[in-house]
């Protein structure tokens, strides 16, 4: 719908914030304040961002201001592709490279963890993290199933999880690209900006497919965070030209599923289980989330693969190609005071672990 379109990680303005409480932000998350800590060094407020000018749309030099404003905060080496090489150490999963980013090849390679006793009987599950860098259990948690929990599943399941899908963007813990572009908008063919970060996963999944894989499920791994209010919907505004007032950040755990298929009772049976974990995120005093219909308990429903997002991908190539049956996007929320980061990683694989577990016992 033309409500959910505008906005779905837009700034819901016209909604009043439920209660929520904020923690203080950890280094591991403090790219969010760095164009914040410029507006406030700032004598005189001339525009909400401190890139580009009001009402006036980014050119190729606003967005290379932007991308100068961000560094390396942490180390894509150490936090991810060291794990990664751990899991291919352990012999139980096959790593391959599946491309790297044009912006730094030798330091940003991307990287596709599968089932090493594969079995083309049984269903594949997909898990993408990190599509938004900066959204670190996405990343830690799919690592943390692979890690704990995907041996379980080996005998039912072929797994194939993509950890880190933007790894500038988690070292530099932003939610864009190195051109400012959103990768969870970019999962389309005929996408008028294509990302690197995007045409790499697509190849990936497109080759899988034309080697007979079709996937069953398909989980990528968010966060809500608060810097999506303090930092990234303020930077979108100044970059297309529109005018930005503050909104709101559901306070708790949400998925967004695919309003082409949305799997009700599958969703449900991950909110349940990720329910054990964290709280789940209520609906504002309109009945909804981010603008969108609360269609049950901690789910909204979306337009997944028109809006591009990640979760649609495993439709989104090929004349042949078959989308998951079952979609969702995990959307964790760090920053509450009831919340920390092993628990957020932990919502991850409690996500995941429900999905497969409901698709056994429907298959039994």
């Amino acid at each position: 719908s033309a409500a959910i379109l505008c906005h779905l990680y837009r700034s819901a303005s016209c909604f009043l914030p439920p209660a929520r409480h904020v923690l203080p932000e950890t280094p591991a998350r403090k790219v969010c304040s760095d164009s914040a800590a410029l507006r406030m060094a700032s004598p005189v407020a001339t525009h909400f961002y401190p890139v580009g000018v009001k009402g006036v749309p980014w050119k190729d030099e606003e967005r290379v201001a932007w991308r100068a404003q961000h560094t390396v905060k942490r180390s894509y080496r150490k936090e991810v592709l060291d794990k990664v090489e751990a899991l291919r150490e352990s012999g139980k999963f096959v790593v391959e490279q599946y491309g790297a980013l044009s912006c730094n090849p030798d330091r940003y390679p991307v990287v596709v963890i599968k089932s090493k006793a594969w079995n083309v009987a049984n269903p594949t599950l997909l898990v993408t993290g990190g599509v938004h860098g900066y959204e670190t259990s996405g990343v830690q948690g799919s690592i943390l199933f692979l890690e704990t929990k995907a041996a379980a599943y080996s005998s039912s399941f072929n797994v194939v999880v993509a950890p880190c899908v933007s790894p500038w963007s988690y070292e530099c813990i932003q939610r864009w690209n190195t051109n400012a572009d959103d990768p969870n908008r970019g999962f389309l063919q005929d996408v008028e900006r294509p990302r690197d970060e995007c045409v790499l996963l697509m190849r990936m999944l497109d080759k899988l497919r034309s080697d007979g894989v079709t996937f069953t499920a398909h989980l990528d791994l968010h966060e809500t965070t608060d810097s999506d209010e303090s930092e990234f919907r303020p930077a979108r505004a100044s970059r297309d030209g529109e005018s930005w007032s503050q909104g709101y950040i559901p306070d708790g755990f949400y998925l967004v599923a695919d309003l082409e298929e949305p799997q009700a009772e599958w969703q449900a049976a991950i909110i349940a289980a990720v329910k054990q974990v964290t709280h789940i995120a209520p609906p504002d005093d309109k009945g909804c989330i981010l603008g969108a219909n609360l269609a049950q308990d901690g789910v909204i429903n979306v337009p997944a693969r028109t809006l591009g997002l990640c979760a649609g991908v495993t439709g989104a190539l090929g004349k042949n190609s078959t989308i998951a049956k079952f979609r969702t996007t995990t959307e964790v929320y760090p920053d509450s005071v009831a919340a920390n980061d092993e628990q957020c990683n932990k919502a991850q694989v409690a996500a995941i672990t429900a999905a497969l577990d409901f698709i056994l016992q429907k298959d039994s």
